[in-house]
């Protein structure tokens, strides 16, 4: 990604954070990012195309977060990042649960005719994955990332049920604080130590 198109998502995330997305002037996001308005309109295409943008690069983010939190701590690591992460950014709750406070971006999640010669822009074009979707696609990584190599269909199975339950749990605590033993506690005690540490190699 361009150190342009990067700068202009950050200045669109400042803006976002100090005002309801619908009042946020793509004049103020390019001034804000020190480029021109142009140059924001070649990145993006038009405001839609910069929410797509956004929605696009906290998803990519969280998913590298938390393939990261899973090698360094499992699946209750992972579960305790995912609460805090998307505690902190309103977007990437969006993104996770499908509920949209308002004042936030809300781009349709079937792909738009896309005319950008940016592919950055024209994978944010590209359909934009639905909370099951994600669910479904943490799932299927974590169970990469976990299973043993010798693991069987059954055991493949069975440890893809812990990690979308871990991931469940993770995103119930956003809306009902896990308390003193946090998200990573109720990974514990549900799923068990089976899925609490990677594999090793």
């Amino acid at each position: 990604m361009s150190a342009a198109r990067e700068s202009l998502l950050d200045a669109a995330c400042a803006s976002l954070a100090r005002r309801p997305w619908p009042v946020v002037r793509m004049v103020d996001v390019a001034a804000l990012a020190g480029v021109s308005r142009q140059t924001l309109y070649n990145e993006f295409g038009s405001k839609d195309g910069l929410a797509r943008s956004l929605v696009r690069r906290e998803t990519d983010a969280y998913l590298a977060g938390f393939e990261r939190a899973l090698t360094e701590g499992g699946l209750p690591a992972a579960a305790d990042w995912t609460v805090t992460r998307a505690g902190e950014n309103p977007l990437l709750r969006a993104v996770l649960t499908g509920y949209r406070a308002e004042g936030l971006p809300a781009p349709t999640l079937a792909a738009v005719p896309s005319t950008s010669r940016v592919p950055a822009q024209r994978r944010a074009d590209g359909p934009l994955p639905s909370p099951a979707e994600v669910v479904a696609l943490i799932r299927d990584r974590a169970v990469g990332a976990l299973a043993p190599a010798a693991a069987t269909a059954a055991d493949r199975a069975a440890l893809a049920w812990q990690c979308e339950v871990a991931l469940r749990l993770a995103l119930s605590c956003l809306l009902a604080p896990a308390g003193e033993r946090g998200a990573a506690g109720l990974v514990r005690d549900v799923v068990g130590v089976r899925a609490s540490s990677p594999r090793s190699s």
